[in-house]
């Protein structure tokens, strides 16, 4: 895999978390070379550390290693390549992980969220658009993880992929907007499309599904069923709008359980978790004409099954949904001028706020289910060191 060329030009030395090809996860020194044309360079203020990260680390999805992990964060653009107009150094951005090229029939069709170009060459070879990379080392390339890889201390990215937020809104907090809000929020309004007084149940409530909670609170869902195993986690669900709780370790049957609550059935239910089981139930609680939406990612190779006449007699909807269908340019700034209104709770979802040196425990903690929304801060590492 080529470097970007940087002739003429001095790589910035950074430390960043890479997942080498043995499965080790180490923090070291990388070389970042400067924005081509099109890009922007972005010092990060805050990533988060999601569950999609977890998954590459685990082996569950395969991307190209040696890699940068991280692919949620915020941060202030550095420096600008070539033909970029609409951000300039100083700018607060917030990183998409989709960052839609703009031109090909999907994005041209107004769904950048699924864009060829980052499906079929920035995704899965672990490159930006040129299909070269900007990140490397001693031994040589290094990828990036879904055109972003924000545990480090510097990105270089599409500018489609730093999206402009106002600037007195909390960089830190903000960093989760750029995944979890985004994609759960935008599951609710732009998959779903939830109608008010509806009946709305989210199985897990980690990031993404929290924000399947306050997405439904805000389009007026009259019931909210939250599930979980997790007891912390349903009570902070209630806190951010839901109405019913279901405790998934106490119970026998989980869809049994919703049934008790809403015994007509739910007219969405969103699975944030992405295992089968829980697609499945998410299918199995659903009432007439309702929409199961598929929201959390499984491993890959892994298949539900479902009754399909059931589905077609009850006239209902099965949804996938990929980062809530979302157009960032249009939803992200929003979704920041919802926090900022205090509409959207999103202090409450983090969980702990971790020097970059601490990635490595953040994603064991995350795998056991004792965080919810973990920050990494790579300035905090240089004031502790």
């Amino acid at each position: 895999m080529p470097t970007h060329d940087t002739t003429n030009f001095q790589p910035t030395l950074i430390r960043a978390v890479v997942l080498d090809d043995d499965g080790k996860i180490t923090l070291r020194d990388v070389d970042l070379a400067p924005p081509g044309p099109g890009e922007v360079q972005v010092r990060i203020v805050a990533a988060g550390v999601c569950h999609s990260d977890l998954h590459v680390t685990a082996g569950a999805w395969q991307v190209p290693q040696p890699v940068v992990l991280g692919h949620e964060g915020s941060g202030i653009v550095t420096a600008v390549g070539d033909g970029v107009d609409d951000l300039e150094i100083g700018d607060h951005v917030v990183l998409s992980w989709v960052p839609g090229c703009g031109h090909c029939r999907t994005c041209r069709a107004g769904r950048p969220a699924q864009c060829a170009l980052v499906a079929t060459i920035v995704a899965p070879g672990g490159v930006l658009y040129d299909g070269t990379t900007r990140l490397s080392d001693a031994t040589g390339p290094i990828h990036h993880y879904l055109g972003v890889s924000s545990f480090a201390e510097e990105v270089v990215v599409p500018v489609s992929g730093a999206i402009k937020i106002r600037d007195d809104a909390p960089l830190e907090d903000v960093a989760i907007i750029g995944c979890a809000i985004a994609t759960g929020v935008g599951a609710v309004r732009n998959t779903a499309a939830v109608r008010p007084e509806s009946t709305v149940a989210v199985i897990g409530c980690g990031g993404v599904g929290l924000a399947c909670i306050q997405g439904a609170r805000l389009a007026g869902a009259t019931r909210i069923v939250a599930v979980d195993v997790v007891a912390d986690k349903l009570e902070l669900a209630v806190t951010l709008g839901a109405t019913d709780t279901v405790d998934a370790a106490a119970v026998p049957d989980v869809v049994a359980a919703l049934r008790s609550a809403v015994p007509e059935g739910y007219d969405y239910v969103f699975d944030a978790i992405g295992k089968i089981r829980t697609t499945e139930q998410a299918i199995a609680a659903l009432g007439l004409g309702g929409a199961a939406v598929i929201v959390g990612l499984p491993a890959q190779g892994e298949y539900a099954t479902f009754d399909p006449l059931a589905l077609a007699e009850a006239d209902q909807r099965i949804l996938g949904c990929n980062y809530g269908s979302s157009i960032p340019h249009r939803d992200i700034p929003e979704l920041v001028d919802e926090m900022m209104a205090g509409r959207l709770d999103l202090a409450s979802m983090i969980s702990a706020r971790r020097p970059l040196s601490e990635a490595v425990d953040a994603l064991a903690d995350l795998a056991v289910g004792h965080a919810l929304r973990q920050l990494l801060l790579p300035g905090r590492d240089a004031v502790e060191g």
